[in-house]
């Protein structure tokens, strides 16, 4: 009896693992097919919902304003991550500017390791969207806001907190059908807020 007994929990045994890679392979399978669904231009951040790391950039060369943390508190505000080396920077860059003509929304950009006189040139021949703009020549800015390449844009609340994170080049549809909304949800989160502080 005994015998029987270990013959049938080794014929089990090898079941098992013959079944092993199968499921292995499978259980794969169905994770890649679920990553293939995902808009790989929201990749979700660890900062979302946390305030943006600290930092005070100087103005890109022949432009007055820098950018700051401090620069980010007060009302929602967009932070573009941008260089004149990206050509998917190219591709945004006109919605960009017709952001800015707009006045919707303050946009603000971060120039990722750039040389100076390419991020220069670069916004004087293309137009420059930019409320304010900091050179981020060593890239230590960017590498703490998360920035896994460029261009990455942020949406970032008046509290100086991130809301969003969008990678890749920004277009007509993800402005219009996720970051405006978003901007706006949040400007009334605020004044709601601010509503309930004054009291009646």
């Amino acid at each position: 009896m005994s015998m029987d007994r270990e013959h049938s929990a080794a014929e089990t045994g090898r079941r098992v693992l013959a079944f092993l890679p199968l499921t292995v392979a499978a259980a794969l399978a169905i994770v890649l097919a679920w990553g293939l669904t995902q808009d790989p231009g929201s990749l979700p951040s660890a900062l979302i919902g946390k305030v943006v790391p600290d930092f005070d950039l100087p103005p890109v060369q022949g432009r007055s304003l820098g950018l700051s943390s401090d620069d980010l508190k007060g009302e929602v505000s967009l932070v573009n991550v941008f260089a004149s080396w990206c050509v998917a920077c190219r591709e945004e860059h006109p919605l960009f500017m017709k952001l800015a003509a707009q006045g919707t929304v303050p946009l603000h950009g971060l120039n990722y390791k750039d040389q100076p006189d390419d991020a220069a040139q670069w916004l004087d021949n293309l137009g420059d969207p930019y409320t304010r703009t900091g050179a981020d020549i060593s890239g230590h800015v960017a590498i703490d806001w998360g920035v896994y390449g460029v261009p990455e844009t942020f949406v970032v609340d008046g509290d100086g907190l991130i809301a969003y994170k969008h990678i890749g080049p920004v277009n007509e549809e993800v402005l219009a059908e996720t970051i405006l909304p978003l901007v706006e949800s949040l400007r009334q989160r605020t004044a709601d807020r601010e509503m309930r502080e004054a009291g009646p």
